[in-house]
This record gives structure tokens, sequence and C-alpha cells, in this order.
């Protein structure tokens, strides 16, 4: 969507529902990362995926949530800085699970990997907390 040459309704529209049609969720326009809720479970959010994407640029890879995630954390380990990620729509639009996406993102990048037997992984402890985070 950002290679549009005219950004009008019909436009974006048409560009929109062919990704989607492709099974292409996410697309970029600017700086911003829009998705379209499928309504179903797309196998996109795999560990292998996720590794796609670990010390990447956004221009590297296809539009993804995890792009986004990589993007902050970046930017946070060279500048030192807060980063923080917007996830916003309308109800039903897939906040919430794109609120998943980069928690279990960053827990998976994150952990170390180690844990006692029966223990929850660092990813399942961090996503049981994302009621209180929103």
């Amino acid at each position: 969507m950002a290679d549009l040459t005219y950004l009008g309704d019909p436009c974006v529209l048409w560009n929109s529902v062919v990704r989607y049609m492709n099974l292409l969720i996410y697309t970029y326009s600017g700086l911003f990362c829009i998705a379209i809720n499928p309504y179903k479970r797309y196998p996109i959010y795999t560990l292998r995926t996720m590794e796609l994407y670990v010390g990447k640029r956004r221009n590297e890879c296809p539009p993804h949530i995890f792009a986004i995630a990589e993007g902050a954390y970046q930017g946070m380990n060279l500048s030192g800085v807060n980063q923080s990620i917007l996830i916003t729509g309308e109800s039903g639009a897939g906040k919430t699970e794109n609120t998943k996406k980069v928690i279990s993102y960053f827990a998976t990048i994150c952990s170390s990997g180690k844990r006692k037997e029966g223990e929850a992984s660092l990813e399942d402890k961090i996503v049981q907390t994302n009621p209180i985070l929103e």
C-alpha cells in the first residue's frame, strides 16, 4: 500500500481486498502497519516466522506484527530509549490478538530457554498478564 500512487479510499480498499484474498493480512502504509482481522487462525505466528524477523529492519521482510515488534526492540537496544507500539482499532479488529503476538515475540526472543520441569515458559507467563496490561 505504501507504493500506491494515489492513496484515495477506492485504491486503499481495492489494495486491502487483493491482499486479504491472498492471505496477506498485514500491509504497510507509510509508518503504519495495517492489519485486517481474518477471524480465523493463519499459520503465520510460528517460531520459524519469528526467526525470520529477528535482527531485520522493517523493509527486509514482508509486513507483519513481528516486524513492528522487532523495530521497537531494536530501537530500545540501540538507543537505550523506551519504545512504544500503538495497537488501535474498532471492537473485533484484533487488537488483543495482535497485542498477544507482540508480547509472545518479545518473550520468545528474550527468554533464555532454561526452566524447571512443569514450570510455565516465560512466554506463557507474560501472555497470561495480557488482561492486566490492557
